[in-house]
């Protein structure tokens, strides 16, 4: 992936044919962090808790189906994803990015959650297992499509000039 240009809040990119598709397929795991990790006191006195608990449910269920009917809207909105010669280039504006992000850390965290909540050196440890190993790569990949797109937003990344 390559950032291309950039012009106030607006990013341009170009990804590659495969690159377009992991990052298709690894939003396609959005949302991963399960509904059971979200708790309204882990511990702390609430009143009426299994009612607050519901109400809780209840508004991060709804979060999640505009998020993924939005991820949906946004992937497919035409001229979105303009093919080239070397794969696709792509634009978006600040706040698209920084709620993609948002998006990609749920794929991560879920995934992280999934293989247990390991520390550093834990990730190395966990069982090989395909299920484990599915959720390290997701885990990785996703954290690699964060990286490059605070890198765009931060100024850290410097747009590259893009071929012929």
């Amino acid at each position: 992936m390559k950032l291309l240009r950039t012009d106030g809040d607006r990013f341009e990119f170009e990804l590659a044919r495969r690159e377009k598709d992991l990052l298709f397929q690894l939003l396609d795991f959005y949302p991963l962090v399960p509904e059971s990790h979200h708790r309204l006191s882990r511990g702390g006195q609430v009143p009426d808790p299994r009612g607050n608990q519901r109400l809780l449910d209840e508004a991060l269920q709804a979060q999640r189906q505009a998020n993924k009917k939005q991820l949906v809207a946004l992937l497919n909105e035409p001229g979105r994803f303009i093919m080239t010669t070397g794969g696709f280039r792509f634009g978006f504006e600040r706040d698209e990015i920084e709620w993609l992000l948002q998006v990609l850390n749920d794929v991560r965290i879920g995934s992280w959650i999934a293989l247990g909540s390991p520390g550093y050196a834990g990730v190395k440890q966990f069982p090989a297992d395909k299920q484990s190993l599915r959720h390290a790569a997701i885990m990785d990949i996703a954290g690699g499509f964060e990286s490059y797109f605070l890198g765009a937003v931060s100024g850290d990344l410097p747009p590259e000039e893009s071929g012929p």
